[in-house]
């Protein structure tokens, strides 16, 4: 039943409906305005919400894509060289140390037994080619520094005998980095060396007149031979043999690794007389050099005599040449440049030539610096008082580097510190003959630490063999190791000396080994490893005290 309103609208009034649901009213135009306008403000915010949300989303996607390259862009572990930071960091815990300290007299735990003996013949090298060659004549140019000099004239002694000829007395080739003048005889005595090698090979100072004549008096006028690396002995019968006896006189430049490793025994027997007998170095060098060993003999009373040496190779050509940066910033860029520059002109700057320095430090191919030096040999237990010869030329900003160590070290000495400035003074300029000074007073050490390699470590860790019964009583730091740990810089104090205790029992190990190598290469020379192949040698002066003989002989 239905009836109308006042306003004459219809009005359902029927109760009985059992819902009693009723029809909405007519939504009014300003409310429905304002329904329109809440649901645009909802539909911005919701935009708004998405504009905000979407670029999040976007970089945090993009970012855990990017990751992992931004972590193959970090440096590796050791690439970046921490070393100071770690031991300012490490200093009080290293200061602090009182544990027990090696004793120098008691550092080599391994002995050498050797297994091996060799026949060692010392009878007539000479060529089957006739009567002595005493008109056929060799000339060499030693070149490079100090030690491959001393490879090159043990070589040429070999040369000489194997091709029957008289051996003109080598002659040492400046070089533009050393930049050492000297002569044989400054370096060594000559006279000594003719004479203790005569029952082999004759050696003579000058080239006879009528040849001299031929070549208007001058040797450089002698066409150079070349000669390929590492000839065999067949190579010098086949090749340089018939030029000699059409020409008379032979020279060959450069000379340096001219001549295989490995060759019969009675010529390698040549190679141990020429190194440990007849060549010593000059009256000169050994009367400065026995001083010096007798003035740290007396520095070192605590420790029974014995003294550590170290070969430090961080002078600013060696740090220029390795390519490496350190803490220096630009400074030091600059400076490294300028030296690369005038020791070597172009050669860093050529295009092929890729120069990565963090890949050099952690392939262990940077020069050790001085602090590093230090906390490792305090890592291994030697001793604040611990006497150190320190063998070296001039220390890149030694001020500066230099002064951690001699905090762990006050006991370290130098040829400058040992020596008076009258004594030096005739060896200034020279750095072939600093360098001779110094290689005696490290071959008498008890411990022997070599930092970089080259031919001074090279015949150094040889000639210590040779005089201590087969060990070398050589340092030799794993290097990729050390640079891994210097720049961990949460590393703790007794972490580093667990590892470098580890480090120095492997280098007691190794000390005592001779590696079996087929290849001819330095590492496989008898320059650095001595026996069994120059053992002959060694029992036929094995009545003398060695270690004390030596500088006796080298007066």
């Amino acid at each position: 039943m239905t009836s109308k309103s006042a306003n004459g609208y219809a009005i359902n009034n029927n109760n009985n409906n059992n819902n009693n649901t009723q029809s909405s009213p007519p939504t009014s135009p300003k409310n429905r305005q304002s329904s329109r306008r809440r649901l645009r403000r909802r539909g911005s915010f919701r935009r708004r919400h998405l504009l905000l949300v979407v670029p999040l989303l976007y970089f945090s996607g993009l970012i855990s894509c990017v990751r992992p390259l931004f972590s193959l862009l970090q440096p590796p572990a050791g690439a970046v060289y921490r070393s100071h930071d770690i031991f300012q960091k490490l200093w009080t815990d290293i200061q602090a140390d009182n544990s027990s300290s090696i004793q120098l007299s008691s550092v080599w735990i391994y002995k050498r037994k050797l297994k091996e003996q060799r026949h060692c013949s010392t009878g007539n090298t000479a060529s089957t080619k006739g009567s002595p060659g005493t008109n056929l004549y060799l000339i060499v140019d030693a070149n490079g520094g100090l030690n491959q000099q001393r490879s090159s004239i043990c070589n040429a002694v070999v040369i000489a005998a194997l091709l029957n000829a008289t051996l003109l007395i080598p002659r040492l080739e400046f070089h533009n980095v050393w930049r050492d003048s000297s002569g044989f005889a400054d370096i060594y005595d000559e006279d000594h060396f003719i004479s203790t090698i005569k029952d082999y090979i004759t050696v003579v100072k000058e080239l006879p007149a009528d040849l001299m004549e031929k070549y208007d008096s001058d040797i450089s006028n002698i066409r150079n031979l070349r000669v390929q690396a590492w000839a065999p002995p067949s190579y010098y019968l086949e090749e340089v043999y018939p030029v000699l006896l059409k020409r008379r006189v032979v020279h060959i430049s450069p000379f340096a690794n001219r001549l295989s490793m490995h060759l019969p025994s009675h010529l390698q027997f040549l190679r141990c007389f020429s190194n440990y007998e007849a060549l010593r170095f000059s009256l000169a060098i050994s009367t400065l050099a026995k001083k010096l060993v007798k003035r740290m003999i007396e520095r070192s009373s605590n420790s029974g005599g014995n003294y550590i040496s170290i070969h430090l190779r961080f002078e600013e050509d060696m740090v220029a040449f390795s390519c490496c940066i350190y803490d220096g910033g630009v400074v030091e860029k600059s400076e490294m440049d300028v030296v690369r520059e005038k020791g070597w002109g172009k050669k860093f700057k050529q295009k092929y030539r890729v120069i990565a320095p963090g890949l050099n430090r952690i392939n262990g191919k940077c020069p050790m610096t001085p602090v590093e030096v230090g906390m490792m040999l305090r890592g291994m237990g030697f001793a604040k008082d611990s006497p150190i010869y320190l063998a070296s030329g001039k220390i890149y900003q030694a001020d500066r580097y230099l002064a951690p160590l001699r905090k762990m070290f006050p006991l370290l000495q130098t040829k400058e510190t040992l020596a008076t400035k009258d004594e030096l003074a005739p060896f200034e300029g020279y750095s072939s003959r600093l360098a001779a000074v110094d290689y005696l007073v490290c071959l008498f050490s008890e411990v022997f630490v070599t930092t970089q390699g080259g031919n001074f470590p090279h015949f150094l860790i040889g000639h210590r063999r040779y005089l201590f019964n087969g060990h070398a009583k050589t340092i030799k730091p794993d290097k990729i190791k050390l640079v891994s740990l210097l720049q961990n810089t949460s590393i703790s104090w007794i972490e580093f000396k667990g590892q470098m205790g580890s480090m120095l029992a492997e280098s007691d190990r190794k000390g005592i080994m001779v590696p079996r190598v087929k290849k001819s290469t330095r590492k496989g020379s008898i320059y650095s490893n001595p026996l069994p192949e120059c053992r002959c040698l060694w029992e036929s002066k094995r009545a003398t005290n060695r270690s004390n003989s030596y500088l006796m002989v080298a007066r």
